[in-house]
């Protein structure tokens, strides 16, 4: 792997991992500042991680596997957070768990096949926004959220981009599979 292992973008997303079991303790604690506090430093350390790996040079290979997991791991753990307290439909975090196990198990046979760390895709970049807006929306206690459904325009907004970017990993991973974009890792 190219690339240091502990720099700061890839603490950045380590951070957010640590982060999930605090965000659901205090949320759940019903200690809603805290957990909104929470909620905000993970979603600004999923862009500083990013940006700083870009400002500072240390784009690694650690950082584009670490990055899209750490987004995984708290979108899931969160949205069966809100399933199992009966806040989000099952369909829609079956969807999204399975949805992100395939695109993980693609990533993994592509760099283990083929060598290549494929990066993510806009249309995933979106969609994860759009379910951070969802969540605020489910935790900021502020009566536009409870009189509007932004929760739902967001949960459908984010199923249609999460769709879009299972489709084009999808053919992302059959072109790489069929060797028609080889070196695709940058």
């Amino acid at each position: 792997m190219k690339g240091h292992i502990l720099n700061l973008p890839n603490s950045l997303s380590f951070l957010r991992i640590l982060l999930i079991p605090f965000f659901i303790y205090y949320f759940d604690k019903g200690d809603i500042w805290i957990a909104n506090a929470i909620l905000v430093v993970a979603v600004l350390s999923d862009w500083f991680d990013g940006q700083t790996a870009r400002w500072t040079n240390e784009v690694s290979d650690m950082g584009k596997i670490l990055d899209p997991l750490a987004d995984k791991l708290c979108l899931a753990a969160v949205a069966i957070y809100f399933m199992v307290v009966g806040d989000l439909p099952v369909w829609f975090v079956v969807f999204v768990v399975i949805r992100d196990l395939l695109i993980f198990a693609g990533a993994a046979y592509v760099k283990h096949h083929h060598q290549v760390i494929t990066t993510s895709l806009w249309p995933g970049k979106w969609a994860v926004g759009f379910v951070s807006i969802m969540f605020f929306s489910m935790v900021w206690p502020h009566p536009f959220f409870e009189q509007y459904p932004v929760k739902e325009t967001f949960m459908y907004l984010s199923v249609v981009m999460l769709l879009v970017s299972f489709l084009q990993y999808a053919m992302r991973f059959y072109r790489i599979q069929k060797r028609q974009e080889p070196g695709l890792g940058a």
